[in-house]
């Protein structure tokens, strides 16, 4: 499908005149295009008018910029912006099917995106990393990681109850620390915000992420927490077989440790149960902060990619029970946890654990 590209006087005399411009699919916030600048292919995309997308626009310019200093790189190039008309114009990559041990691939290039402004004293404080030439890509630009809250708590308490589950006395107390941990928490990994099967190009010189719409700053183990709990935010929920699964964790830590020097900081635990509590990443993106999924689980279930709520549920509930259990921590909920997800299973026997392997 053919159509105009949205390239304006600006972005025509810093990069010329595009031709065979080609529409791609896209999400509803934005259009995109591959397109060729002097015989080179590129791809143009542009944030549709909607709310956020100022803020969205200007995350993914901030998130690209940063991610734009890794070597080898982990995102297309950035080669030109146009914050009027939300445009942006980036390498073309080609992508191939990912082989069948992907995960560890995208581990790895998930740690150097993460590592991207580990070394940055200034980004998350003063809002300037440093470059004045684009603007400023800190804090003033990628906010700072949100986790659960303390609503997510009572939602997730409640749901106990309808499953006729007993709440341990000491879960209301753990529940609540968890959220004051990640609610202090001021880590400066480059988060993606939706590092998804999708937004990962698999290239012959590696991993390379898309779409930071959602990027921000915060501990990289909330996303390394992914692959355990099955892409908490996306379409594609799988479970990989933990063999593969260790592998990926070690890739990770190995590349962050290369990079950085350091270990990675945060607590996996922590992770996986602040994702089991959020209720909003039961359903995509347009359908969250409009009410409590997790007080419709006990009456109704549907469908979101690859599984259902009640499957995603269930994995997750799996999850945190079996990393309770092997890191020693939040006790309580290592007990109820695996309560609850026998008692989802008691009654609805049909449900099935989500697919190993990528659709």
């Amino acid at each position: 499908m053919r159509s105009r590209l949205p390239l304006g006087e600006k972005l025509r005399d810093e990069l010329g005149t595009p031709r065979r411009g080609r529409r791609l699919g896209s999400s509803p916030r934005s259009r995109v295009w591959r397109a060729e600048l002097a015989g080179t292919p590129v791809v143009v995309k542009q944030l549709v008018d909607a709310p956020e997308a100022d803020e969205r626009y200007a995350r993914e310019v901030a998130a690209l910029r940063l991610a734009g200093r890794v070597d080898p790189p982990v995102v297309p190039t950035l080669l030109g912006t146009d914050a009027r008309e939300r445009v942006l114009v980036l390498e073309y990559v080609e992508h191939r099917p990912p082989r069948e041990e992907w995960i560890v691939d995208y581990a790895g290039a998930l740690a150097r995106l993460h590592a991207a402004t580990s070394g940055d004293a200034d980004v998350g404080d003063d809002g300037d990393d440093g470059d004045d030439g684009d603007g400023s890509v800190g804090s003033d630009v990628l906010p700072a990681w949100s986790g659960p809250a303390h609503t997510d708590v009572d939602s997730f308490l409640a749901l106990a109850q309808a499953l006729g589950v007993a709440v341990p006395p000491a879960v209301r107390g753990e529940l609540d620390d968890l959220v004051d941990r990640t609610s202090r928490a001021r880590g400066r990994a480059l988060l993606h915000g939706d590092p998804c099967p999708g937004n990962d190009m698999h290239t012959d010189d590696g991993v390379r992420f898309i779409d930071f719409e959602q990027a921000a700053l915060g501990d990289g183990i909330v996303e390394l927490a992914y692959l355990r709990v099955g892409f908490p935010t996306c379409w594609c929920v799988t479970a990989p077989a933990p063999p593969l699964l260790e592998a990926a964790e070690a890739a990770y830590r190995d590349a962050w440790r290369r990079a950085t020097g350091t270990d990675v900081p945060g607590d996996l635990t922590d992770a996986c149960a602040g994702w089991l509590l959020r209720g909003d990443a039961l359903v995509q993106r347009a359908e969250r902060g409009t009410t409590d999924r997790l007080a419709l689980i006990p009456h109704q279930d549907w469908e979101w990619g690859t599984v259902t709520a009640r499957q995603r549920l269930v994995h997750r509930l799996g999850v945190v029970g079996r990393v309770t259990a092997q890191e020693g921590r939040l006790p309580a909920l290592g007990r109820l946890a695996p309560a609850m997800r026998e008692a989802m299973l008691t009654r609805w026997p049909a449900l099935q654990p989500p697919p190993a392997r990528r659709p």
